[in-house]
């Protein structure tokens, strides 16, 4: 391990810069949560049952795909470092699907339709989305292995997802109409956020630096671990299978919530314009509760952070589903839930790259390509479960794309949608959360491990 990997000279650059590379992510991702599947349902024509099909399927190739990736990036050698060059690599790739994603061929039968949509999905999520996400979610434990800039990296990561999740629900509607409005406007629309995609890409590859080798290195001694052995110990580390499993749960939440924010906005409030209103003011607290957040985790630790935002996002998601439509009310559920989620955000990821640390300390194996990827697998299967759950769960509401009002049922099923199901999945957070106690064993652990490096290098 290297001694001296805390993060040195212009460190909010940096800091800025790790950020941007989630920014870039959240161009697609958050587009592919909030509005793919209104833009299948509303202008390409398919049907929400087949696309959640679709989707759910195409999840768990993407899951495989998230492994292979991880095993690559811990077997790449480059003077730029393990995770970096695949930022580099592709970030244009990356632009050009997602382009494609949002270019269904509107005039096409539906089952010349269906086939494109597998097509493009699965070149976004499981091969190019992949690709660059894999290596930009090991980049943390890279760059630094003290706890408290992991923190801070992470709160950077979440202020810019959260800030390229606000461009997008904020920019993509309003883009779509001055586009026109119909099936092209989706593709001129992402054609100019891809271009910006692009852009947070390369500031993120040029504005950051990989510092961080196992301990095997300090010799010159860099080796690649077997598969197989990285597989074994991944399940021995009882902290990674939690997050893996909390991941998992949020993502698929996620998808589930995320999806249907413009239904909840269209169909229960009545304005579907409202999207931008509702997550605007739930994104811009998210963003300032950033700016404290390191404080509550210096003084409190990750774990007890994240279960205060799960506690926030339950009382946040209740008084939304009784507000009855109160523009206040909706205000102050957004204010509760955006605090609720930057505890969450800031914390999450800084609590997966730890579990690196603590795998290399348990089994003496240090993959982080393989642990961020698995990782990404369990929360890409969850995400994949949650699009299907979401199509499925309006389907049997009777969600109808073209009707001018929906069916009580398909209102309730929406309901189900962005309210219950993220409140049940907080709460299995925090049952989770009662078992993990590495924020108390980490620094024990870090110095058993510079002893362990000491003893190699002697």
């Amino acid at each position: 391990m290297e001694k001296k990997n805390k993060l040195t000279l212009s460190k909010v650059a940096e800091r800025f810069s790790y950020g941007c590379g989630d920014f870039g992510c959240n161009i697609i991702y958050t587009a592919m949560s909030a509005f793919l599947m209104l833009y299948y349902t509303d202008y390409a024509g398919v049907s929400a049952l087949a696309v959640g099909t679709i989707m759910m399927i195409s999840r768990f190739f993407d899951g495989i795909s998230d492994i292979i990736m991880g095993v690559i990036v811990d077997r790449t050698k480059s003077r730029f470092g393990k995770a970096r060059p695949w930022l580099l690599r592709m970030c244009i790739p990356f632009a050009v699907s997602g382009i494609l994603l949002f270019s269904v061929p509107a005039s096409w039968a539906s089952t010349p339709k269906l086939v494109y949509v597998f097509i493009t999905y699965n070149l976004v999520s499981t091969v190019i989305y992949t690709a660059i996400n894999v290596p930009y979610s090991a980049l943390n434990a890279l760059m630094t292995q003290d706890p408290y800039e992991r923190s801070v990296l992470s709160i950077f990561r979440n202020l810019l997802a959260t800030a390229g999740t606000l461009t997008i629900n904020t920019c993509t509607l309003p883009l779509v109409e001055y586009f026109g409005d119909n099936a092209p406007a989706w593709t001129k629309t992402f054609c100019v956020l891809g271009l910006l995609a692009v852009a947070a890409f390369l500031i993120n590859f040029f504005g950051t630096k990989e510092r961080v080798k196992p301990a095997a290195a300090e010799n010159g001694k860099m080796e690649d671990v077997p598969f197989a052995v990285g597989i074994r110990a991944l399940f021995k580390n009882k902290y990674w299978i939690m997050m893996t499993g909390m991941l998992a749960l949020f993502f698929l939440m996620y998808s589930v919530n995320g999806g249907a924010t413009v239904y909840y906005a269209k169909d229960i409030l009545g304005d579907r314009n409202l999207v931008g209103t509702i997550n605007g003011i739930f994104n811009v607290v998210q963003i300032l509760a950033m700016f404290f957040i390191a404080m509550l985790v210096k003084k409190f630790g990750k774990r007890n952070v994240f279960s205060l935002g799960l506690v926030l996002d339950i009382i946040g998601m209740l008084l939304l589903n009784f507000s009855g439509g109160s523009m206040g009310l909706i205000v102050i559920s957004s204010i509760i839930r955006g605090i609720g989620n930057a505890c969450g955000g800031a914390t999450m990821w800084a609590m997966v790259s730890d579990t690196i640390d603590y795998g290399e300390w348990k089994t003496g194996v240090r993959t982080e390509g393989l642990v961020n990827s698995a990782c990404s697998f369990g929360y890409k299967i969850g995400n994949g479960l949650g699009s299907a759950l979401l199509g499925v769960i309006l389907e049997v509401g009777g969600y109808v794309g073209e009707a001018a009002v929906q069916t009580a049922s398909a209102l309730v099923s929406i309901k189900v949608c962005f309210i219950w199901i993220p409140i049940a999945v907080y709460i299995a957070g925090l049952i989770i959360m009662k078992f993990y106690h590495l924020d108390k064993e980490f620094n024990r652990i870090i110095e058993d491990l510079k002893k362990r490096s000491a003893g190699k290098e002697a």
